[in-house]
């Protein structure tokens, strides 16, 4: 799947950046286009990979290039006034040649949870392709402003996009790990993931060609009809042997003869399982998910057909769906993985927490509001009868 890649905010010109490092790697030919937008002049400096001219400061005229401090209002204010400075980016982007969009944000910053729903909003009115976010959901223990810019952004965003990824930093910060290091794993986590999902189908020169092909329309059918998307993930190594062949933990075969057809068929169910039910992006229980898609990437000879259907009528079997899809997605890496698309999911113990924080603050607002006017009312009483006069 060929994407235009707009990274908003820190967050998201990061990722977009490791994505591109991603791509020289693998030679996946995901990015067709990047764009990094920010408020803050340093944070564009410190990218590596996009393009100069694809880097687009905004709000020079309010923040002068410091960005907006964690305030998203203000972040999303500054997005819809300068929003043709980063059409003028978009515009060099052949959109001729890209099936989607892909907005990527941090939601619990300043700039990119307040800008990113206003561009996806901005490129649904323009353009006919898909329009997808994803969007990183800060850990809890990053501050309570964090988790409020949050909660008010997965509401716009999800409602802007055709579909929002979501990747919660919760669930995947190690204890007494450093900030630094922690995003950096983070977002290496990310972009393998979502590398393999929107690889699939991508054959270069001299490739070669999936048996069960997983193309571009397989994963925008499962990601139509909107909502929130979580994608798994597992893999098992492969190793070669000194004989230049490849000797497999993966199928237990330790003579590195021919493989084991139905033992593969059975690895390849068990990593199935382990993607679907073992660390997602975003937490969730999979069943009443609305459609999902399996993609089962490495060396050909490891991609058993059998076990791609065994694997994808588990996964009917537990999310309830009728609309699964699979394919195989032959890389020479040396492991075998298993990614997981399950779109449309419902039970999602965070969200429902962000959107309770939400409720209450926006309570919370509305009732120091009240107090405020009351105050300064009673402040303005107290000095008028305070005040002799003059004359």
């Amino acid at each position: 799947m060929k994407l235009a890649m707009i990274g908003f905010g820190q967050a998201g010109g990061k990722i977009v950046d490791r994505f591109l490092e991603y791509d020289e790697r693998t030679n996946s030919g995901i990015v067709r286009a990047a764009v990094a937008v920010n408020s803050a002049k340093a944070d564009l400096m410190g990218l590596e990979r996009i393009p100069q001219e694809n880097r687009v400061l905004i709000g020079q005229a309010r923040v002068k290039g410091h960005g907006v401090g964690a305030d998203n209002e203000l972040g999303a204010e500054i997005a819809e006034e300068d929003i043709d400075e980063v059409q003028n980016a978009i515009d060099a982007i052949p959109t001729h040649e890209v099936d989607a969009f892909l907005v990527v944000a941090g939601m619990g910053g300043g700039t990119g949870s307040g800008g990113a729903p206003v561009l996806a909003k901005h490129l649904k009115r323009i353009y006919t392709i898909p329009v997808y976010g994803l969007g990183v959901l800060p850990g809890t223990d990053e501050g309570g402003i964090y988790t409020l810019n949050a909660a008010r952004s997965f509401q716009t965003f999800v409602r802007e996009v055709d579909n929002l990824l979501v990747f919660d930093n919760d669930s995947w910060r190690q204890t007494g790990e450093s900030v630094e290091g922690g995003y950096e794993k983070i977002n290496e986590e990310i972009v393998r993931r979502f590398g393999v999902l929107f690889g699939a189908g991508e054959v270069g020169d001299g490739e070669e060609v999936a048996e069960s092909v997983v193309d571009s329309s397989e994963i925008i059918n499962t990601l139509s009809g909107g909502g929130v998307s979580t994608v798994g993930y597992a893999s098992e190594e492969v190793e070669l042997n000194t004989g230049g062949g490849l000797l497999s933990r993966f199928t237990g075969d330790d003579a590195g003869d021919d493989l084991d057809a139905a033992n593969t068929t059975n690895r390849i169910t068990s990593l199935v399982r382990k993607a679907a039910l073992g660390r997602l992006t975003l937490p969730c229980e999979i069943e009443g998910a609305e459609r999902a898609l399996l993609v089962l990437s490495g060396p050909s000879e490891y991609l058993n057909r059998k076990g791609i259907e065994r694997g994808r009528k588990w996964l009917e079997e537990e999310t309830g769906s009728m609309e699964v899809r699979g394919g195989d997605f032959p890389r020479e890496e040396p492991e075998v993985s298993a990614a997981i698309l399950l779109s449309g999911v419902t039970d999602v113990p965070r969200i429902k927490r962000l959107q309770q924080v939400a409720i209450e603050a926006q309570d919370n607002i509305e009732d120091i509001q009240a107090e405020s006017e009351e105050n300064l009312e009673e402040l303005v009483e107290d000095d008028e009868d305070e005040l002799e006069p003059l004359f």
